[in-house]
């Protein structure tokens, strides 16, 4: 073999063995979808205790947000810097005024590839809950609010009452367990519920939504009509279920959550 053959012969064998190693290489592992889930005014995470390990049982990853409850665009900003701190695909869920905070946050952000309405605000530029709460009748919250407490920023911090949670808030959660939930309720400064809504991601982004028509909080109609409006693709409309859909209703909850993480291509 003279010495140029003996270079082919090596190369070839250091190409091959490249070749072998590339194809042994173990694929880039595919990061599961997260589910990011944000809770509203007079709520804490716990309240989608009933729907994360069925989010979890499809293999889906989950993580609750804390909602600070401060202002719609602080808010916003908070949920949204979580996110982008996720790899992967996210669908982002939100529970009522979350539904506004969740509509604001998934701006700038490509990983959101799906909006879940649960009970929820879905504004459009220029709204507000509060207005929207009020858009059409039918809505009790304001004659359930208790005197409201002035905070160090200079807003008001408010909390129903405790007497009247469990009939307006969460009318078909057993009496034991909408008295914790009122005893552990977290309050919504004013500001939140006036602040203005910036450019909706609704616009772009795929949306779901699912509420109750004995929501004493928004108004069935008013839900209705902002998930109409966002052009979503899927709308549960719930028998009798209150404002915590997702604690009276887990199930339905999270198979509309399912759907819509499924639809990501």
């Amino acid at each position: 073999m003279t010495r140029t053959s003996k270079f082919k012969t090596v190369a070839l064998l250091a190409a091959a063995l490249a070749a072998g190693s590339a194809l042994a290489a173990p694929a880039a592992a595919v990061e599961p979808t997260t589910v990011v889930l944000v809770h509203g005014a007079f709520a804490d995470s716990s309240s989608w205790a009933g729907v994360i390990p069925r989010l979890q049982a499809q293999g889906l990853r989950v993580v609750a947000a804390a909602n600070p409850l401060r202002t719609l665009e602080g808010d916003a900003a908070s949920v949204g810097q979580l996110v982008g701190s996720i790899p992967g695909n996210v669908v982002l869920v939100g529970h009522s005024y979350g539904g506004a905070v969740i509509t604001s946050a998934a701006q700038g952000h490509a990983n959101v590839k799906a909006l879940v309405y649960v009970a929820a605000f879905a504004p459009d530029k220029g709204e507000t809950a509060l207005g929207l709460s009020g858009k059409f009748p039918g809505s009790t919250l304001g004659d359930a609010l208790a005197q409201p407490v002035a905070t160090p920023e200079g807003s008001k911090d408010l909390y129903i009452q405790p007497a009247k949670f469990h009939q307006q808030f969460a009318a078909d959660v057993p009496a034991k367990a909408a008295n914790l939930m009122a005893i552990t309720q977290r309050p919504i400064a004013e500001a939140a519920l006036t602040q203005a809504a910036g450019e909706p991601a609704w616009k772009t982004v795929p949306s779901w939504a699912i509420y109750g028509t004995a929501d004493k909080n928004i108004p069935a109609e008013a839900m209705g009509f902002m998930a109409k409006r966002a052009g979503a693709k899927e709308v549960v409309e719930v028998k009798g279920a209150s404002h915590v859909v997702m604690v009276s209703h887990p199930d339905l909850v999270s198979k509309l959550i399912v759907d819509a993480a499924k639809s990501i291509k």
